[in-house]
């Protein structure tokens, strides 16, 4: 099962766009956003939805969080697209207190 933060499938189903992070073959993770999910795995699998998964090959959705519409979709894809892959594995985990432990982190690092 893929982890999501939706708590329903109603929820799922009133938001149609998504942000989701696919594991490539060589582990790398691939963030992205769309309206029809499963339209854009498809294309991924299929070698003709990004260059990036063209050449290193999707191997499997590992997230996907439901968003109302596209604008805050490509906000949280900008946002996590900019995180460390820690804080990625703690999002893909669901592991809230670490993703805030790495968030204070990053906050400290970046006063200093």
């Amino acid at each position: 099962m893929v982890p999501s933060l939706s708590k329903g499938k109603t929820k799922f189903q009133t938001m149609p766009f998504h942000v989701y992070i696919l594991r490539l073959r060589d582990g790398q993770f691939y963030v992205g956003s769309t309206e029809d999910l499963t339209r854009r795995l498809t294309e991924h699998r299929a070698g003709t939805a990004s260059r990036t998964t063209a050449l290193l090959g999707p191997v499997e959705l590992i997230f996907s969080e439901p968003h109302p519409d596209r604008s805050s979709a490509v906000r949280r894809e900008r946002q996590i697209k900019g995180w460390s892959r820690a804080k990625k594995l703690a999002l893909i985990k669901g592991d809230l207190a670490e993703l805030k432990r790495l968030a204070r982190s990053q906050s400290v690092h970046r006063a200093t």
